[in-house]
């Protein structure tokens, strides 16, 4: 509890006051993903608090030229929907989601995973 609110608070007044809380810090972590200060994969892969019941939606779409569009057809390409929330992905969801999203960015972030389609190379024999 905050030393501002009183120990006997009603619920709906904690509740209020957490979703408040909540929705500053969201506001905060997207000010910092869209100015550069922090990336979406970094989010993705430390899940702070304030992010764990964030829709990913909401976090790629407040990088710097980022739609829905974009952030539709970027997750389609790894079977998530937009809805799917932070804090519910699997380690291995959020690593390979974290590396596609460094892999526009620095080919070295994958980490071992291989870059995307990179097995369709072999395979062909190139």
């Amino acid at each position: 509890m905050n030393s501002t609110e009183a120990p006997g608070a009603p619920q709906h007044l904690r509740a209020l006051q957490q979703a408040n809380r909540v929705r500053l810090a969201r506001a905060e972590l997207k000010r910092q993903v869209a100015e550069g200060e922090r990336t979406a994969a970094e989010v993705v892969l430390e899940c702070p608090w304030e992010a764990a019941s964030m829709p990913i939606g909401d976090l790629l779409m407040s990088q710097h030229r980022w739609g829905h569009t974009r952030c539709r057809r970027f997750l389609g390409a790894i079977s998530m929907v937009e809805t799917k929330t932070i804090g519910s992905m699997t380690e291995r969801q959020r690593r390979a989601l974290s590396a596609r999203l460094l892999g526009s960015y620095d080919s070295d972030a994958f980490d071992g995973l291989g870059a995307p389609g990179a097995d369709a190379w072999v395979v062909a024999g190139v």
